[in-house]
């Protein structure tokens, strides 16, 4: 739960303006009604944004304004995130029967349309980036780097290292790489994106880097230990399934207590990142404030 006056404001504002946007152009960016209906039954099913919002407050902490162009390309990463989830609760990969507590897309469309569903995601993304007003430079900067990102040395081959992988034990070495490209990657890509946008200096553009890769790596081990030690109700979709499923996870191989102690090193990652970033004059108080997503209950302590 994040207290932070500071980050709990800026996520009270740009929430509505993140929503407001995908309300407005998704509908009209789709001429089949199904199919419509279908790509914003999980876009709006409920998430929290992380990824958009994360990016607008790197944006925001170089001290550069947020504008339409910023939100449309916040907007263009919470759809592709949105595809990989349709694809990812398939029976073929997770065979999820709930996301954000409700039936996941397939369960409600078909296989078929939330396959096609999870394709028109994807490829809208793109358009939303290509339709920006920014110059050539920073949409072909911001082209490439979401498409590494989510392609196939990124979160597709993550993806199917994790496939692959259910069949052996990974390594840890192997787990932390598989976790960089599949949750890692879009999350990495927040802060390429705020770079391109803002124009920073290299060293500002290392340490958000720096930030967002860390970041990505705790996002991951906290959903993993949230799967050991949470709820359904908690969490909005089934838990305890990946030791069933013998899925590779860090309480899986690393044992619960060494689990916490690397949540508690990635956040510390975020933190030196963060002090860099301060003695180098830029305010870190909203991405500061992001970090308190990672505390977990009495309980689970």
């Amino acid at each position: 739960m994040i207290k932070n006056k500071v980050t709990l404001n800026f996520i009270q504002k740009y929430t509505p303006i993140l929503n407001d946007f995908l309300k407005t152009s998704l509908p009209t960016s789709i001429t089949n009604s199904q199919l419509s209906a279908s790509m914003q039954y999980s876009v709006f099913a409920g998430g929290k944004r992380l990824r958009p919002l994360l990016l607008l407050a790197m944006v925001k902490t170089t001290e550069t304004k947020v504008n339409l162009n910023t939100v449309q390309v916040a907007a263009s990463l919470e759809l592709l995130h949105t595809y990989s989830l349709i694809h990812d609760d398939l029976p073929a990969m997770d065979n999820d029967d709930l996301r954000r507590g409700v039936p996941t897309n397939h369960k409600k469309y078909g296989e078929a349309l939330a396959i096609l569903a999870g394709d028109g995601l994807l490829t809208l993304a793109f358009e939303w980036l290509a339709t920006t007003k920014y110059n050539s430079q920073i949409t072909s900067q911001l082209t490439q780097a979401l498409a590494h990102a989510a392609g196939p040395a990124g979160m597709v081959a993550g993806q199917a290292s994790d496939v692959l992988g259910e069949k052996e034990q990974l390594t840890f070495e192997q787990l932390k790489k598989l976790h960089k490209q599949k949750t890692g990657a879009l999350i990495t890509y927040t802060a390429e994106a705020a770079g391109i946008i803002t124009n920073s200096d290299s060293e500002t553009q290392k340490n958000l880097k720096m930030f967002a890769e860390n970041f990505g790596l705790a996002f991951q081990i906290f959903d993993d230990l949230e799967d050991v030690l949470g709820t359904e109700k908690m969490m909005g979709k089934a838990v305890h399934k990946d030791a069933g499923e013998h899925k590779n996870t860090y309480p899986g191989i690393r044992g619960l207590a060494q689990t916490k102690r690397d949540l508690i090193q990635c956040v510390s990652n975020c933190q030196s990142a963060l002090i860099k970033l301060q003695d180098s004059g830029v305010s870190i108080e909203l991405l500061q404030g992001f970090l308190e997503y990672f505390q977990l209950n009495e309980e689970e302590k």
